[in-house]
């Protein structure tokens, strides 16, 4: 298969060729998908997709334009690549699109290092959904559960492959295989619901149904008479699995994206404090069965490990080859490509320094407060960092989770937040984000 999607790449930089592009890139994704959903211990849904998609970017000097199809027949790729061609002649001059140099693109990578590929066959439906009914009824068999709202099994493998006009030719498997599961508790304005789920590389790292369903209903028992904390300034602990949504935000302030327009609220910052001057955070495209990693990015360069923040301290980017000109800077070999639109720069794996201290530990010290487990919505101002989002999780009164709470919000600003945060040592390593549970001071919370 990997042979037949590089002669497509082939295939289609020559038809690009052959109609006047300059230069060209093209990726080819060959994707097979299968996913099953019960209810009551009955097959609910069945869900299967298989194919290829393709895509091509052809630039004519500062001009670029992109185009996708299904179809791989000769007739469509010719098509594809001279309607390109003519979208490009009409578009708009970008003095900083291009394809990366012969010199700077990956030669070589190591696939069986990255490890990314199961290579036991695929799962049949029947085997899915006993996954799938096996958690539902380790849900169901918690006192208090009234009903699964969903349990689900799936499985995915997808191939892609890249080529372009300056001579980079490479590609990649890549599977995953989940099982998840959603419990409810109670009726009416009572309800409460939560979940736990896993998603891995290979099936034998996967956690049991058993295990996955019984966490999803001890959440949700958990959940049971939540109610409306007080209104006041309090410290929040952000549980590990939402933890990373706040990295996330640092993540997409450093993106060369939203730098290179002006609109990031850590533009200016770079070689300044944005942590605590004890915590570094790490990318690591090359992590070995994480679901971010990938040998290359999405114009050719070969990937690398890097500090986005060492001892506090904002190293640099998330660049690709076109924001980094921009900037006046080198790529950062983080551009991310789809079939339908041009690179932009995209993070991998991150990885943020633990700390010393358990989630418990970090109860005692705040003493009262808000544990966080889940968030609704966002009002985040890209360039000011002003944070508002609403949430639901647990009221900490003498150190100890007093109740759950829900319907309340938490504001803060960003640059302030992060500088502060105090990490727990409980984050799960094989995520592509391995950030614990953060420990933040003096948010303002309306509740109450």
């Amino acid at each position: 298969m990997s042979d037949r999607l590089e002669t497509l790449t082939r295939r289609l930089l020559d038809a690009a060729e052959r109609a006047g592009a300059g230069a060209a890139d093209a990726i080819a994704v060959d994707g097979t998908s299968v996913a099953i959903d019960v209810r009551e211990g009955k097959l609910e849904q069945a869900k299967r997709s298989e194919g290829v998609d393709i895509g091509l970017r052809v630039l004519l000097g500062q001009r670029q334009a992109c185009v996708s199809a299904s179809d791989i027949s000769d007739a469509t790729l010719s098509a594809m690549a001279e309607r390109a061609v003519a979208m490009a002649s009409e578009a708009p001059e970008d003095p900083y699109i291009g394809l990366a140099d012969l010199a700077d693109l990956a030669q070589h990578w190591d696939l069986e290092a990255l490890n990314l590929e199961d290579p036991s066959p695929e799962p049949d439906p029947a085997t899915l959904q006993d996954t799938a009914c096996r958690a539902e009824a380790a849900a169901m068999a918690v006192p208090g559960i009234t009903r699964i709202d969903a349990a689900s099994a799936a499985y995915g493998r997808r191939r892609v492959h890249l080529a372009a006009s300056n001579g980079f030719t490479g590609g990649y498997v890549r599977t995953s295989h989940s099982t998840s599961c959603v419990a409810i508790t109670g009726d009416g304005t009572g309800m409460e619901r939560d979940f736990f789920g896993d998603m891995r590389i290979h099936a034998g790292d996967m956690e049991t149904p058993e295990d996955i369903g019984c966490r999803a209903g001890e959440r949700t028992i958990a959940r049971a008479g939540a109610r409306v904390p007080p209104t006041g300034a309090f410290a929040v602990i952000y549980d590990e699995r939402i933890s990373s949504g706040l990295i996330g935000h640092l993540l997409q302030a450093v993106n060369g994206g939203y730098v290179a327009r002006g609109s990031s609220w850590l533009r200016g910052a770079l070689g300044e404090q944005v942590l605590p001057g004890h915590l570094s955070l790490v990318e690591d495209p090359l992590r070995a069965r994480a679901t971010g990693s990938r040998p290359f990015d999405g114009e050719g360069l070969p990937c690398h490990r890097r500090a986005i923040v060492e001892n506090g301290v904002l190293q640099g980017w998330t660049l690709d080859l076109a924001t980094a000109r921009q900037l006046g800077m080198q790529s950062t070999a983080n551009a991310a490509r789809g079939t339908t639109s041009p690179p932009g720069p995209s993070v991998s794996n991150v990885a943020l320094t633990q700390g010393d201290k358990t989630r418990e530990e970090l109860f005692s010290d705040i003493g009262t407060g808000l544990l966080v487990t889940s968030m609704i919505g966002s009002a985040i101002n890209p360039t000011t960092g002003d944070y508002s989002r609403g949430a639901g999780g647990f009221w900490i009164e003498g150190g100890q989770i007093a109740y759950p709470v829900n319907e309340c919000t938490i504001a803060g600003n960003l640059r302030d937040m992060l500088r502060s945060i105090v990490p727990a040592n409980d984050a799960r390593t094989h995520l592509s984000r391995v950030v614990p549970s953060l420990l933040v001071e003096g948010l303002t919370l309306a509740g109450n």
